[in-house]
């Protein structure tokens, strides 16, 4: 019987809303691939007549992507991986893909990963900072605000020790729109 952890990556929500228990976590890092707000939220985190933007997976050379690499036993990787498909693969706008992380102990290990895929209606990559932050200032969706899941995916990274620039301005550009909109 192989006893092999399978591993997963979580660059956005898994990172602080995994919903899944795991034998051990670490920081890794995807090369090839960056973080970004290029997907529209039409469920979780918008509506149809206003979606949100939710972290995507992108292919980018010279890109890096940091964030958390969890090891699930075996014994559990059927549950877990049916739970993150029924969970990530709603729209169809990503994939699932197994892809080579460096991790934070130096080993290097295959790991599944939900990649945006560019063809999809919901893919909106390029959109400029404003314009993403005037979008997560104003969607809710059935999980809450969007701005909730900018912070919160923001907060956990900086707790991490992993830089995300755009994440940081992002986060403090909607708490001033926030603030705008509730002060006007």
């Amino acid at each position: 019987m192989d006893t092999t952890p399978i591993w997963i990556f979580g660059y956005g929500s898994l990172i602080w809303n995994p919903g899944f228990t795991c034998a051990a976590r670490q920081v890794a890092r995807l090369a090839g691939y960056r973080r970004s707000f290029s997907m529209r939220s039409v469920h979780y985190r918008g509506t149809e007549a206003a979606p949100g933007l939710v972290l995507a997976l992108e292919a980018a050379t010279g890109a890096a992507c940091e964030g958390l690499a969890f090891a699930v036993p075996q014994a559990a990787s059927e549950p877990v991986l049916t739970y993150l498909r029924e969970r990530e693969l709603t729209s169809s706008a990503y994939f699932e893909a197994e892809l080579p992380l460096d991790l934070a102990d130096g080993s290097r290990v295959l790991a599944k990963a939900f990649v945006i895929d560019p063809s999809h209606g919901h893919y909106c990559g390029g959109l400029a900072l404003e314009e993403q932050a005037q979008i997560i200032a104003a969607a809710t969706g059935e999980r809450g605000p969007n701005s909730e899941y900018l912070f919160n995916t923001a907060e956990h990274l900086a707790a991490l020790g992993l830089s995300d620039p755009a994440l940081v301005w992002l986060a403090a550009r909607v708490r001033d729109i926030r603030a705008e909109i509730t002060q006007g």
